[in-house]
C-alpha cells in the first residue's frame, strides 16, 4: 500500500469518480490513475469502486470506510510536513483560507494586508465559495480553516472558534419611503420586496426566523451571495435591501441610506472552523489572533485539545465577543 494510492481514491471521490479530471489535477496520466486504484484493490482484496465497463459508477461500502481512512491518513502526512516546517523555518509556508464574500470583502482586508507585511515568505492562498462549500474543504482538509457564519456546525469534525457577532441594516434609494420612518419594524419591511442573501448565505436563517416568529411573510424577490449585488439591484429599484451591517461603505455607499435593523434580528456569530487534527503552524495562530483577537494562542489550543464540542463551547462562556 502506498501513500500515492490512497492519494488516488480520495481525488477520485474529490473529483466525483471522474477518473479524468483526477489525473489532471494531480498531473498524471488516466492509465496510472487507474492502475494504481486497481493495484490497491488487488492487495487489500475488496473494490473501493463499483463499475460500469470502464466507468466508476460509485463507492462501495468497504471503499467507504477505506476512503474515510485514506482522508486521516494523508492529513497526518501533511501534518508531519509542517512539524518539520515549522522546526526548519517558522517563518515560511502557506495558509489556505475559505470563506465567503462577505468575509473576504469586508472582514478580512485589514488583517490579511497586516499578515502579508508581518509574514512575507507565507503564501496565502484564499478559497471562496459557499457556507457550506468551504466548510466541507476545511472538513476534508482541502484548506486550512474556514471563516463563516452558517454551516460549520454541521461538520462534527470541525471546532468552531467564534470571533464576532454582528448584524443587519437596511439599505434603500434616499427617496425611498422607508429611508423617512424613524424605527424599523417587520410589518413595515414586509409591506416591500426585499433584496437579500441567498438561504445559507450570511446569516439568512436569522432573517427567515424573525419573520416566521411575527406570522409575516417576506416578500423577497431577488437572492444573491455578494453583497455588493444586492445593493446594485437596490439601486436599480428591485427592492429593500437587507445586508450585514458592515457591507455597508458611508463612501461607496453615500447614494443608499442605511437603517439599522439590529432590533429586528437576533445577532449572527461568524467563527473559525479547523479540523480537528490539525497540525497549527506559529503564523497561523497569528493570523487567527488577528482576525480575533480574543482567539490567542493558548485558546485555540485548549479548544483544539477539547473532548467535544460542549468543552469548545464552554471555553467562550461569559466572553464579550467585538462587533462588527
Amino acid at each position: 500500500m502506498k501513500l500515492q494510492q490512497l492519494r488516488y481514491i480520495w481525488e477520485v471521490v474529490r473529483h466525483d469518480l471522474n477518473v479524468s479530471a483526477t489525473a489532471q489535477s494531480l498531473y498524471t496520466s488516466q492509465p496510472g490513475v487507474s492502475k494504481q486504484i486497481r493495484l490497491l484493490e488487488d492487495e487489500l482484496g475488496v473494490e473501493v469502486f463499483a463499475r460500469s465497463g470502464k466507468h466508476l459508477t460509485h463507492v462501495t461500502p468497504a471503499g467507504e470506510k477505506i476512503i474515510e481512512l485514506a482522508g486521516e491518513i494523508l492529513s497526518q502526512t501533511q501534518n508531519i510536513k509542517r512539524v518539520a516546517k515549522e522546526f526548519s523555518d517558522e517563518r515560511k509556508g502557506s495558509l489556505d483560507i475559505a470563506t465567503t464574500h462577505t468575509q473576504a470583502r469586508y472582514a478580512l482586508p485589514k488583517v490579511i494586508n497586516e499578515f502579508i507585511d508581518g509574514y512575507p515568505d507565507v503564501t496565502l492562498h484564499m478559497h471562496q465559495g459557499t457556507p457550506m462549500q468551504i466548510a466541507e474543504m476545511s472538513n476534508d482538509g482541502v484548506v486550512d480553516f474556514a471563516i463563516a457564519t452558517e454551516a460549520l456546525e454541521q461538520f462534527s469534525n470541525l471546532v468552531m472558534l467564534p470571533c464576532y457577532k454582528w448584524n443587519r441594516s437596511v439599505v434603500v434609494p434616499k427617496d425611498h419611503p422607508l429611508a423617512s420612518v424613524g424605527k424599523l419594524t417587520l410589518e413595515a419591511l414586509s409591506q416591500h420586496p426585499i433584496v437579500t442573501y441567498v438561504f445559507g448565505f450570511t446569516g439568512r436563517s436569522q432573517l427567515d426566523e424573525a419573520f416566521q416568529e411575527a406570522g409575516l411573510e417576506p416578500n423577497v424577490v431577488f437572492t444573491a451571495a455578494d453583497s455588493d449585488v444586492i445593493k446594485t439591484y437596490v439601486r436599480l429599484g428591485l427592492g429593500v435591501g437587507i445586508v450585514a451591517t458592515m457591507a455597508y461603505d458611508d463612501v461607496q455607499d453615500a447614494d443608499l441610506v442605511s437603517l439599522d435593523a439590529s432590533h429586528l434580528f437576533e445577532d449572527s456569530c461568524t467563527k473559525i472552523g479547523i479540523r480537528s487534527n490539525t497540525f497549527i503552524r506559529g503564523y497561523m495562530y497569528k493570523f487567527i489572533e488577528s482576525f480575533a483577537p480574543h482567539l490567542t494562542k493558548d485558546v485555540v489550543m485548549s479548544a483544539m485539545e477539547a473532548a467535544n464540542r460542549q468543552d469548545v463551547e464552554a471555553l467562550f462562556e461569559g466572553i464579550d465577543l467585538p462587533r462588527h
